[in-house]
């Protein structure tokens, strides 16, 4: 991306931090990197069954992160700009990477999630980019 960040982009990244500052949502985060360890459908399956909280705590962080990387997939927000401090969006994406193609074909919705599929696929090549050997590392911690 070449056009440089504006007021607006960093005012976005602002309130995108407020509303992870959330009680409902902190929580989830906080299950979310704590205590979600699956690796396969059935394990995540186990984990957080329908009507469960762990399964309310799911959704909740991840359609956030989904949101978050449609803003930057869509050109609304400064996807450089967001890189310098989003690391926990492609952490959310490095936990559940090696589930969501089990969850699309479940629901019939190759779509799902995808946004932060791309949004962590680009991420990914700017830590590239800037510390070569850096996304390795940083994938192997999160996905712990």
């Amino acid at each position: 991306m070449s056009q440089r960040a504006t007021y607006d982009d960093a005012n976005l990244v602002l309130r995108l931090y407020e509303l992870r500052r959330d009680e409902k949502l902190r929580a989830a985060r906080d299950w979310f990197s704590n205590e979600f360890k699956a690796k396969n459908m059935e394990e995540a399956r186990a984990l957080m069954p329908p009507g469960s909280q762990p399964n309310a705590y799911f959704r909740m962080v991840t359609s956030y992160w989904d949101m978050v990387a449609s803003f930057i997939t869509s050109g609304v927000l400064h996807e450089e700009l967001f890189f310098e401090s989003g690391y926990e969006m492609l952490a959310c994406w490095e936990k559940i990477s090696d589930i969501v193609p089990g969850i699309r074909e479940a629901f019939q919705s190759p779509v799902y999630l995808r946004n932060l599929e791309t949004a962590a696929g680009r991420y990914a090549k700017h830590l590239e980019k800037r510390a070569p050997g850096s996304y390795a590392a940083f994938s192997s911690a999160a996905r712990g």
